[in-house]
């Protein structure tokens, strides 16, 4: 297990009083830079056949177990957790996410940040992830920004019984159609594979809960990137991952931890 900061009372970080988003330190006060965030997240080394697919999952939970408040996010995320969001991101081929979670959030495209250019350049990347939205009905607003303007154009994941006239009209918008399933819906091993097949193997998923929960269930996940937001918020808010109990426990092993203003970066990889 790498630690990488140390979470007493005695030598938690501070908080710098800056610019929001810049305050993720090491020990008694030094700032991670996003070169050291982008390494310590850094997707695994292709092996000799070449780049496989790798899943990881990005969420946040309050103490309590709540995945939103008032049906969002961001009320118990913070500036770091946002900063380590857009790492995480600007490592990503796709970030895959619920077409619930789209309407939820007001989902935009990913944007290329100047930052990170030169490293995706290197790897090969375009200049910013493509959004792939997993959804049976294809019941979303094409109009959005998410659909009509985007950097990379945005995926949609669906099943073979999908709605012609509503493949058709995600195809108008300028949105890629790829079918992962059989049926009305999408199944999670098909849509990993199928997006590997379209280079994409370095992937991410910001849930929701629901779509986390299949993921789960399927044993597609690699990684859990887990804020502990150090907030309780009662209620019968969603947790991380919804859906139908997996048969037996999976087993997950921390690999780092980062802490800042009481917040909790974990990371989780298979055992």
């Amino acid at each position: 297990m790498r630690r990488l900061f140390p979470v007493t009372d005695e030598t938690a970080a501070p908080d710098s009083g800056g610019v929001p988003g810049e305050d993720v330190r090491e020990g008694a006060g030094r700032e991670w830079g996003l070169a050291e965030l982008a390494a310590a997240y850094a997707y695994p080394e292709a092996g000799p056949g070449g780049p496989l697919p790798f899943l990881r999952a990005n969420m946040v939970s309050t103490l309590d177990g709540a995945a939103q408040h008032d049906g969002r996010s961001q009320p118990i995320s913070s500036a770091t957790d946002m900063r380590i969001f857009g790492t995480l991101r600007a490592l990503a081929d796709v970030v895959v996410v619920g077409a619930q979670t789209v309407r939820q959030e007001g989902y935009r495209p990913a944007r290329a940040r100047a930052e990170f250019a030169g490293m995706r350049e290197a790897a090969g990347q375009s200049p910013a992830p493509a959004i792939a939205v997993v959804s049976a009905s294809l019941d979303l607003d094409f109009s959005l920004p998410l659909f009509t303007s985007p950097l990379v154009p945005t995926l949609i994941l669906t099943g073979a019984s999908a709605a012609p006239d509503r493949v058709a009209a995600a195809g108008k918008a300028g949105a890629r159609v790829v079918t992962a399933g059989d049926g009305i819906g999408v199944d999670p091993a098909r849509a990993v594979q199928a997006l590997a097949g379209l280079g994409y193997t370095r992937l991410l998923t910001e849930g929701g809960p629901r779509l986390l929960g299949q993921l789960v269930a399927a044993d597609v996940l690699d990684e859990l990137c887990l804020t502990v937001s150090p907030m309780l918020t009662s209620g019968d808010a969603q947790r991380i991952a919804g859906g139908p109990a997996v048969t037996v426990p999976q087993r997950f092993r921390l690999v780092s931890m980062l802490e800042e203003d009481g917040f909790l970066f974990t990371r989780y990889g298979r055992s």
